[in-house]
């Protein structure tokens, strides 16, 4: 597929934008998908997380330093380079090159047989995902004039909330009913007797059924991207007098950037958020199991679909409200994420202390909201990430965006909200006067507590659970310093955009 290249000064272009509505639209969609894909293989681990913890009896320490520095620090290593490439090469086919990367590796997390290979399988992940975002979000500027990007990008950014419902409808039941004696069943019914005589089917778990399912479909829309998305000519959509552009380097990209303490701010601001939000999803099935009984499929049904679609609503809302209030208050794209985090840290808190018999009302609905407010950011991260920047270097800077945010988001939120929770949990059973041999890695493992006394097992299972949860409500406090972060950002933004946005 030929790169196409953008027109020179005083053409035709005039800010106008790239290809037919309805095919603009549908590689909108097309790209959302990939993004959402993304995200549902990325936040399939933290569905099944209290099975994994379990298989392989690991801390909550260990939990978050799988599910934390290892993927964001691959994650970001191979995303400027790939960001890079971006600037320079055709972009769709790079896009369509790391799905089928991040796919392969996920459906290898289901055969993982130690903890260092689901870890190398969870790093595969995080190399292929790391080329998605940045040129996808190039793509987009070259098919939407700047007055229309806040939306648009708004939909795309939706894939991170939608991918997340995903990955709980899909992976939540498959993991609770197709494990191995399920498809053992299923085999026979087939007929595929060769297949129910290939392994010990008792011995495979749901949560690696998951991993399976989930991950090989990526294999064919990888293919449909690259066989049906255009590559767009590069600033087409750009105000009249821009010219072909030479390509930028993540030097010059980051000298464009040095005087622009908007973006920084702002990046600051996404970091924090991420980490108390990667944090917080990463851990918020086991919380809920291990205080109220509620076992992760049921989680994922009840709790985390639901949860990730309202999440969703609040990115398309904060996206719609920043396009509603521009005209009105320019420095709303970096306004409004910040109020949404502050009203986000009494919701989360209320939420996490509510007891038993309101799980599934008052618990529910009020996490909910605070996940509404959370997630009105993740629209305006990327508009005024490649907003301050010429469009030449867009790729490149989201891919900067991205780096912040994986290493401080992801590298640091699961490994902090899992340190604390042992931390805490140690401090509960100390409180709790226990004796030496009751452990916290002893009461970590669910067939060793149940052969204890009923006091022990009360004491383990009640540090275990409140450990957790004082980790969770300590991590929404971190949220204030973000919104404090985004409000920084607006007292310079109008002096650092490039691209209007009106």
């Amino acid at each position: 597929m030929a790169t196409t290249t953008a027109p020179i000064a005083g053409s035709v272009t005039d800010a106008r934008s790239y290809g037919t509505p309805g095919y603009r639209l549908y590689v909108l969609v097309m790209l959302t998908l990939v993004y959402t894909l993304n995200f549902i293989d990325r936040n399939l681990v933290n569905v099944i997380a209290q099975p994994i913890i379990q298989e392989f009896q690991l801390s909550d320490s260990q939990y978050g330093f799988l599910n934390g520095p290892p993927f964001a620090i691959f994650y970001a290593l191979m995303g400027i380079p790939i960001a890079m490439a971006a600037d320079r090469y055709n972009r769709v086919v790079i896009v369509a090159i790391c799905i089928s990367i991040w796919s392969l590796m996920t459906a290898l997390c289901g055969l993982a047989s130690s903890f260092a290979f689901l870890l190398i399988a969870r790093i595969g992940v995080a190399i292929g995902e790391a080329g998605s975002t940045p040129p996808s979000n190039s793509i987009l500027a070259d098919y939407y004039t700047p007055k229309n990007r806040a939306a648009a990008l708004a939909v795309f950014a939706m894939g991170v909330t939608i991918g997340s419902a995903l990955a709980n409808y899909f992976g939540g039941p498959i993991a609770r009913h197709l494990n191995g004696p399920a498809l053992q069943r299923l085999f026979d019914g087939w007929g595929w007797d060769w297949m129910v005589g290939i392994t010990d089917w008792s011995q495979i778990a749901g949560w690696r059924a998951a991993f399976v399912v989930i991950g090989a479909p990526g294999l064919i829309i990888g293919l449909i991207t690259l066989l049906t998305v255009k590559e767009p000519p590069r600033g087409y959509s750009d105000p009249p007098g821009t010219v072909r552009p030479e390509r930028a380097g993540i030097r010059e990209t980051l000298r464009e950037l040095s005087g622009k303490s908007t973006f920084w701010t702002m990046a600051l601001g996404a970091s924090i958020i991420s980490l108390a939000g990667y944090g917080l999803v990463g851990f918020q099935a086991p919380m809920v199991q291990r205080l109220h009984g509620v076992e992760h499929g049921a989680f994922a049904i009840q709790f985390g679909g639901p949860l990730a679609i309202v999440a969703a609503f609040g990115t398309f809302a904060g996206g719609m409200i920043v396009h509603r209030l521009t005209p009105r208050i320019p420095t709303a794209v970096a306004l409004v994420p910040a109020i949404g985090a502050l009203l986000a840290v009494p919701i989360y808190i209320f939420t996490f202390t509510r007891p038993t018999d309101e799980v599934f009302s008052v618990m529910r609905s009020a996490w909910c909201v605070g996940a509404f407010c959370h997630y009105m950011y993740l629209g305006s991260q990327y508009t005024i990430g490649q907003g301050v920047v010429s469009q030449r270097s867009r790729a490149s800077a989201v891919a900067i965006l991205l780096l912040m945010i994986a290493l401080i988001g992801n590298g640091i939120g699961p490994l902090f909200v899992g340190w604390l929770s042992d931390l805490f949990m140690n401090m509960e059973m100390a409180n709790a006067g226990t004796s030496a041999e009751l452990t916290s890695q002893l009461c970590r493992n669910a067939v060793e507590v149940a052969k204890l006394a009923a006091d022990q097992q009360s004491i383990c299972r009640g540090a275990y659970g409140e450990g957790l949860k004082l980790s969770m409500i300590t991590t929404t406090l971190f949220f204030i310093p973000a919104a404090l972060c985004f409000y920084l950002s607006s007292r310079t933004l109008l002096r650092d955009m490039v691209a209007r946005q009106v």
